[in-house]
């Protein structure tokens, strides 16, 4: 009889140490996750090209500020790292660069693998279509980058380039002013900047549409580059020569974000942009 129920009080106290120990497994989970999605909450996932200085490129250390790039052993710099660093400070987050293609950024930021593009990107009507965008954070004029010593280095108007071989980025509103040139020998659009300064190097095109921002970038990152301006240059709308911060539609971060970036003067703007591109790569 004292047998049995000794084995019986064995048995009951085997039982609630499990039982216990299942609750406390349980509740050590339920609390890890808690913590997982507050850390998830902490963060400021950007999505930009890293090699369109000086917006944004792409160096092998965090010198002048760079952020480091997910996933990646190398760091990102420019313009919009820095533009990002005042978001993310302001909403209390984390900044974590994701370094993504200019064609797979939209589809990045829908599907919630980044939360915002800060990428150089233009607010156009047919983007608007698809993602919602902050104020501006910066603006520009859009300009010609041709070889030093070529027969375009003094153009002044659009119909100078008569003939030439011209390109622009693929997928961006760049691409499609080339039309605007009569006579133009227009080439298939290109995937980003790196390539179309290789391309203008070696001769196969005679120049690329810029933004200015990156034309003075690329005659200062190699002497053999030069910009031009013109007096009456290509005809575009404000939003196409604005940048703005790409979110998702009806994201809970706009009105927060266009109130940080309501407070970058546009004397910081251009003091941010003159650092950037002094501070870009020489590879660039």
């Amino acid at each position: 009889m004292r047998r049995n129920l000794l084995i019986l009080l064995v048995v009951s106290l085997a039982l609630a140490l499990l039982i216990s120990g299942c609750g406390g497994s349980s509740e050590k989970s339920q609390q890890q996750g808690a913590n997982e999605k507050q850390a998830e909450k902490e963060v400021f996932r950007v999505g930009m090209e890293c090699g369109y200085p000086p917006f944004n490129w792409t160096q092998l250390d965090n010198s002048n500020g760079a952020v480091k790039i997910e996933g990646s052993a190398e760091f990102a710099g420019g313009y919009d790292v820095e533009i990002a660093k005042r978001i993310a400070e302001g909403l209390g987050k984390e900044l974590v660069i994701v370094k993504t293609e200019w064609d797979g950024l939209v589809p990045a930021l829908t599907s919630g693998k980044i939360d915002a593009i800060i990428a150089g990107m233009s607010p156009t009507a047919e983007r608007k279509e698809t993602i919602d965008f902050s104020i501006n954070y910066y603006k520009s004029d859009l300009v010609m980058v041709v070889k030093k010593g070529s027969k375009y280095e003094n153009a002044t108007t659009l119909q100078d380039f008569k003939g030439a071989k011209i390109t622009a980025q693929l997928n961006t509103f760049h691409y499609t002013v080339i039309d605007q040139i009569e006579g133009v020998n227009k080439q298939p659009a290109m995937d980003n900047f790196p390539a179309m300064r290789v391309a203008l190097e070696s001769g196969i095109i005679d120049g690329y549409v810029s933004e200015r921002p990156e034309a003075v970038s690329a005659s200062a990152a190699n002497e053999n580059f030069v910009m031009v301006e013109f007096t009456d240059g290509f005809k575009t709308s404000d939003d196409d020569t604005a940048i703005a911060v790409g979110l998702k539609k009806g994201s809970p971060l706009t009105e927060k974000i266009n109130q940080i970036l309501a407070g970058i003067s546009l004397e910081e703007q251009t003091r941010i942009m003159d650092e950037a591109i002094r501070n870009q790569p020489a590879a660039e």
